[in-house]
């Protein structure tokens, strides 16, 4: 990595996961969008065949219309390949394959739990982990001995025990957790602030808030515009509106079809109820409550307003991808550059020192949420500067949401207990302690072991 006054070139970057038909094509847009930085970018992937047709589609970008800067992409052979001497590291799996995904997302149907995401909390969640946790013990491991100083930058759920499991590998590493929950929050404000306030020419970084919480369960204690509070205004909004932001109606008559369809009505619900803003979209926050509130059942849901995101939509949806990577691999359809709105890669150019940056990050807590355990992963603001990240002190999780957020910050820890113990048992407690599993102690059990038998591929440790 070489600075050239206020440009750095030859910037390293391991991408685990580098395989993605998804993440890994927004990340090459935006890197090529970005005026200040060039590099090489070394994709790794179990699946190296994916790896490679990335390879040729990230090279496409240097050629689209609108690149400002040159990136160069190598399929690695090895892990070791990507990490050696790597400046930044980021990760994105899919730890299995959607097969054990619909294990955790549907196997729970059977005893009347529903879940809209399945991938952070509740049994599928919890599920998820116990295959994932392993594996970040090892990526852990290879950055402690490959490229020790790099920074880290993790996309893969749970958020919140993927980077536990790097601090606890490896304490000095300098790793956070990215999501854009928060900013779809910001983006709800901007347009009722526009609405309510006639305010014009706003955008989502017009909107400061104050982020606390653990990752997907996120609240806002405080929210401005131009100065200018937006809780009274928020607040008229949801009086006014009780059936969301969408207004007179389901968002889709066709919902469970509309995978990622939402109203906003849960969101706008719970503020009615606890008077702080829910800062994830409704089908996330719909999995931290008690399973009766919100995913009672399908029926249940489309009252929300929201949907149910089927394993066997994401197969088809993943069966379009693989046929466009194939086609831009191959030059049938032009790579065309599309911002993502995704903050990695100013994350990146702010711990470069090429500008300064504010945003909600998940790390351990060191103190910017008093009352949640030191040393839990929380997410709250926090500065990027050169070779620095530095939480923003949050304060203390306000009365009213402490109960909801504590409960599930404290089934986070008791899970991830289990999992580095491997100890089913603990992690059994944990499960049926979740607010979604009501279903009896003895059910839950036949479902945990149930689910736990459906991935039994990857639980070989336990």
């Amino acid at each position: 990595m070489r600075y050239n006054n206020n440009f750095v070139e030859d910037i390293k970057i391991a991408y685990i996961g580098g395989g993605s038909r998804g993440w890994a094509w927004g990340l090459m847009s935006d890197l090529v969008c970005a005026p200040d930085i060039s590099g090489s970018v070394y994709l790794y992937d179990i699946d190296e065949a994916a790896a490679k047709s990335n390879e040729i589609i990230g090279n496409r970008f240097n050629d689209a219309e609108g690149a400002k800067s040159h990136w160069s992409y190598h399929c690695a052979a090895s892990l070791e390949q990507a990490l050696g001497n790597a400046d930044f590291v980021i990760i994105s799996i899919l730890p299995g394959t959607f097969d054990e995904m619909a294990s955790d997302v549907h196997t729970p149907e059977k005893y009347g739990i529903y879940q809209s995401v399945g991938d952070t909390t509740g049994p599928g969640g919890i599920v998820r982990a116990m295959r994932t946790v392993p594996m970040y013990e090892g990526f852990a491991e290879s950055i402690k001995k490959h490229c020790p100083d790099a920074w880290v930058i993790n996309y893969t759920n749970p958020m919140t025990l993927c980077v536990k499991t790097l601090y606890r590998v490896f304490p000095e590493i300098k790793a956070f957790g990215c999501c854009h929950e928060v900013f779809g929050t910001q983006t709800l404000l901007c347009e009722i602030a526009k609405q309510s306030l006639g305010l014009e020419n706003l955008s989502r970084s017009d909107i400061k808030v104050n982020p606390v919480g653990v990752n997907h369960f996120t609240w806002l204690t405080s929210a401005s515009v131009r100065g200018t509070d937006l809780f009274p205004v928020y607040r008229q909004f949801c009086l006014t509106h009780p059936d969301g932001f969408g207004g007179d109606g389901p968002v889709d008559t066709n919902w469970m079809n509309n995978s990622f369809a939402s109203d906003e009505k849960v969101k706008m619900d719970l503020f009615r109820r606890f008077g702080y803003i829910a800062a994830a979209g409704d089908r996330h926050l719909a999995e931290f409550c008690e399973g009766s509130w919100y995913l009672k059942s399908p029926e249940r849901v489309r009252e929300m307003h929201f949907s149910l995101t089927s394993v066997d939509w994401r197969k088809e949806d993943l069966k379009k991808r693989l046929a466009r990577s194939a086609d831009l691999a191959k030059g049938k359809e032009p790579v065309k550059i599309n911002l993502t709105g995704e903050e990695g890669v100013n994350q990146i150019r702010a711990l470069l020192g090429l500008c300064e940056l504010v945003t909600n990050v998940n790390i351990p807590n060191i103190g910017q949420i008093p009352n949640l355990p030191i040393g839990a992963v929380v997410e709250t603001n926090a500065v990027f500067r050169a070779g620095s990240l530095t939480p923003v002190f949050a304060g203390n999780i306000p009365v009213s949401i402490y109960p909801l957020i504590s409960r599930i910050c404290a089934e986070q820890e008791a899970v991830f207990e289990g999992i580095i113990s491997r100890d089913k048992d603990k992690i059994f407690a944990a499960f049926a302690c979740d607010p979604l599993v009501s279903c009896g102690i003895e059910d839950a059990r036949r479902l945990f072991d149930e689910m736990c038998q459906n991935t039994a591929a990857y639980l070989g440790m336990y």
